[in-house]
């Protein structure tokens, strides 16, 4: 039995869609992975909306979006052997690191980072995210959390050392 699509949650899903669609990319590496998470917790927000629209619709979102994302990235990992990498996204867009090279050594320096990492970093500097909401959507201490991203940035500087050089210093 399919029920109506309410108006409401359509504008907010209307209103965030891109937004959650990169921020599911950005945490997982794959553009298939990222909608297919996105479908799962909007499927998810969906069958709670009655309770949540009153709430705080982003912050369960946001929670159920990367909690999926890294549990899928654990369990893809003891499936198989090795990690499967994600292929570059071949555009030729420039990135503001200035350009397509800059963007594949981004994207294979994030390939780097634990599924915790990657969803730290996404949550804190993509989301722009508080310590604390980062550690709420993950389920972590806040001390967590900024281990988490101290141990991310490490490696991204470590894997790209001319990051902090191009403009795009981060934090």
């Amino acid at each position: 039995m399919r029920r109506e699509v309410d108006e409401e949650f359509a504008r907010y899903v209307g209103v965030r869609q891109h937004r959650l669609l990169r921020a599911a990319f950005l945490v997982c590496g794959d553009a298939r992975l990222a909608q297919d998470l996105l479908e799962g917790a909007l499927a998810r927000l969906a069958a709670r909306w009655d309770r949540l629209r009153g709430e705080d619709p982003d912050a369960y979102l946001r929670r159920t979006l990367y909690r999926e994302a890294v549990s899928s990235w654990r369990h893809a990992r003891r499936e198989s052997l090795h990690l499967h990498l994600a292929a570059p996204l071949g555009t030729t867009e420039p990135t503001g690191f200035g350009g397509i090279g800059d963007r594949i050594d981004l994207e294979q320096a994030l390939e780097q980072l634990t599924a915790g990492q990657r969803a730290v970093l996404v949550l804190r500097f993509f989301e722009d995210c508080t310590e604390v909401e980062t550690a709420e959507a993950l389920g972590l201490p806040t001390r967590g959390v900024r281990r988490q991203a101290q141990a991310a940035l490490t490696t991204l500087r470590a894997v790209v050392p001319d990051l902090a050089h191009t403009g795009g210093d981060l934090p």
